[in-house]
């Protein structure tokens, strides 16, 4: 399926050759490599994971790599390969080295039996073209200190904790993530230690000023029940201190916890304001703030999916009613995929998708169905917006059938 230009090849790339696979990232994103930062922040990317393409003169001209994850959906989880450190050297670029690259991902990806593969996009306009569609947003809030919280029975309750952020702590902050998002689409775990190692990593040289990181769990008992990190940067204006607070990420079990986490982080000594993690559109903190106008949100694409092998990825997830739908599917880089399938789910969500020759209902291209894919998007408004085709009672069966309870979000950037 990949096609080069002559003299390049694809090739696996081994662990001796590692540090050659970074600097081409680094060179592709203008970062400068810090073996300090290494040192606690181990290379994430798994061997036998790291593919490039290798030029006529035996250097790496492009790289990515790929991890396995499982990503939750609507009523179940689905192995996905998540695509990532995608990067080709600036002397190398117009080529067609990424398409390549891209290409050589999805067969792997099928190869190994990961009928889906999700990314989170540098540049948002690249992977459209390549069938990865926008499947969920996440929102980022700078709150002022003091941001008074609705009441919640219960918060009273717990007790909260702080200390130095470590490194011995990345289990257990892993199990009440998985816990915390365990209903909710796109929110997937960290699948090795080198990526929970980067969970509870605080080097120097990432922290642009802010202090060591800390630790805040609330606490009934013995038992965690919230969780998060956070640092302080000092500032000083002519009224006094004038510090702000930036969480880097946070869970919570329940209600009661996310209130407790949040009243204590937003009202810290010193702080004039707090910048939250990405938070699902419709995380709790959203609903217990009692005033959101004072509060600043960005709103941004989070994670992209993209399917690769249409039926196992959608009988991989429930309905959230029952569903008869024919749908006329378009992907040029897998014809697998394309031509008209039949979605017919039970009153139990219960999927199941097979060829048909009948007349289609709703026509759309495989980019639009992956961002449908988590039940955060609306293929009544992709119908608006001219992306999707079908009558409107069509349109509105399957996106009532496709959506979720809870917003899709995945809290962390791979």
């Amino acid at each position: 399926m990949s096609t080069l230009p002559d003299g390049y090849r694809t090739v696996v790339v081994p662990p001796e050759r590692r540090d050659e696979f970074r600097e081409v990232d680094d060179l592709a994103f203008a970062v400068t490599h810090d073996p300090e930062v290494e040192k606690v922040m181990p290379f994430p990317v798994p061997d036998g994971r790291m593919v490039a393409v290798e030029g006529p003169d035996g250097r790496l001209a492009a790289v990515h790599g790929s991890y396995q994850l499982d990503l939750p959906v609507p009523g179940g989880q689905v192995p996905c390969g998540g695509l990532t450190w995608v990067g080709v050297r600036p002397d190398q670029r117009r080529r067609g080295l990424l398409t390549s690259m891209v290409r050589t991902h999805v067969e792997r990806c099928l190869e190994r039996g990961e009928p889906v593969s999700a990314l989170f996009a540098a540049e948002p306009a690249i992977y459209g073209r390549f069938g990865y569609g926008s499947a969920a947003d996440d929102v980022r809030l700078t709150l002022p200190r003091r941001a008074a919280l609705r009441p919640v029975a219960g918060s009273d309750a717990l007790t909260v904790h702080v200390e130095r952020l470590e490194a011995s702590y990345a289990d257990l902050v892993e199990d009440l993530h998985r816990r915390a998002g365990r209903r909710r689409p796109g929110w997937m775990p960290r699948t090795t230690p080198e990526l929970r190692a980067r969970l509870v990593g605080d080097p120097p040289a990432w922290r642009q000023g802010y202090e060591a990181a800390l630790l805040v769990t609330v606490r009934d008992g013995d038992d965690v029940r919230a969780i998060a990190a956070f640092a302080r940067k000092d500032a000083w204006g002519e009224a006094g201190p004038e510090y702000t607070a930036k969480v880097r990420w946070a869970s919570a079990l329940d209600a009661p916890a996310a209130h407790r986490l949040w009243s204590f982080l937003l009202d810290l000594d010193l702080t004039t304001k707090v910048e939250s993690p990405m938070l699902a559109v419709d995380d709790p903190l959203l609903h217990l703030l009692v005033d959101l106008r004072p509060t600043r949100r960005r709103v941004s694409d989070n994670v992209w999916v993209r399917l690769l092998d249409l039926p196992a990825a959608l009988t991989a997830r429930r309905t959230a009613r029952a569903l008869d739908v024919v749908l006329d599917v378009t992907d040029t880089l897998l014809p697998a995929n394309a031509g008209t399938w039949r979605l017919v789910a039970d009153d139990d969500g219960v999927l199941e998708v097979s060829r048909t020759s009948e007349p289609a209902d709703v026509r759309l291209d495989v980019r639009e169905l992956g961002a449908l894919y988590l039940g955060g998007r609306s293929a009544t408004a992709f119908g608006a917006a001219g992306l999707v085709q079908g009558e409107a009672a069509a349109l509105d069966r399957l996106t009532t059938a496709l959506a979720s309870p809870l917003a899709p979000v995945c809290p962390w950037v791979f």
